[in-house]
């Protein structure tokens, strides 16, 4: 989800005094030092191979702002692809339409009922109540997955955050072959700070872990319809784009799996009923 707002701030002239002691100088060097090594991100980007490149642009994602991380390769803000998705995974059951239904992987999560631990690697107020409240939106449907918040970091999904200061709110990528769901959601706290409200940011998460567990976009064909601009259609991407059965033959409104939502306080979107046939017909 990777839609959001830019603010611009407008930082009053500063009129340095005639004389400023050598002292006063290395306190300031100083602190500015000090300010940046805060803002250092837990992510880093490498360059991107002309050969990864081509192979995502075949795939039919954009190949502007790619980033490369551990796990993989994101795109469009707010996927990970990861080598086994590059390398092109089956796509014979891939049904492509022209509208915003729902869809699914190729791969999903098997071994079901099958209970799917979330952990989360921050004491911050509002990530604990949003985790809780994602969690709570899925359990509530009686689905044959359900969720358990643990502890540590060998959950089954591990909701870890970090500082960027970029366009990124969240990413996640796909399920495995073995059906697992991705194992990582990565939330920007750049974005989510301690004030943003809980139910915008438990939509977000929800997000990202309907994509752990199978989830396309339901605009992942024209991106616009959530995200404003020109069209982007992110095509099959080498991990199937699977119509699901009963849902909208038109745009899915305020669908939980739409490509982009916002960090406003006031955003917020639980299951639609769309969103709860999707669910329970592949879950």
């Amino acid at each position: 989800m990777d839609k959001i707002k830019y603010f611009e701030t407008t930082l009053p002239l500063f009129q340095p005094p005639k004389l400023i002691s050598m002292r006063k100088i290395i306190w300031v060097l100083a602190s500015i030092m000090l300010f940046y090594s805060c803002k250092k991100t837990e992510i880093s980007s490498q360059e991107v191979s002309d050969d990864v490149l081509n192979q995502i642009k075949a795939l039919g994602f954009s190949t502007q702002g790619i980033l490369k991380l551990e796990d993989g390769y994101l795109v469009e803000g707010d996927i990970i692809l990861t080598d086994d998705n590059l390398n092109g995974m089956p796509t014979s059951h891939e049904l492509i339409y022209a509208n915003e239904e729902h869809y699914h992987t190729t791969n999903l999560v098997t071994g079901l009922p099958r209970t799917i631990t979330v952990s989360l690697n921050t004491a911050q107020a509002n990530f604990v109540a949003a985790v809780d409240e994602a969690i709570l939106r899925y359990n509530a449907l009686g689905l044959t997955i359900t969720f358990q918040k643990v502890s540590g970091t060998r959950a089954d999904i591990n909701v870890k955050t970090f500082y960027q200061v970029s366009n990124t709110l969240g990413s996640a990528g796909f399920p495995t072959r073995n059906g697992s769901p991705y194992k990582t959601v990565n939330m920007n706290l750049y974005w989510y700070t301690p004030s943003i409200a809980v139910n915008a940011l438990a939509t977000t998460i929800a997000h990202e872990i309907g994509h752990c567990i199978g989830y396309r976009h339901t605009d992942y064909m024209n991106r616009s319809y959530s995200c404003g601009g020109s069209a982007v259609n992110e095509g099959s991407a080498g991990v199937g784009a699977v119509f699901i059965p009963g849902t909208p033959t038109g745009p899915s409104a305020n669908s939980w799996m739409l490509s982009c939502g916002s960090t406003a306080s006031s955003f917020d979107r639980p299951f639609t009923t769309a969103d709860q046939t999707a669910l329970n017909y592949v879950y």
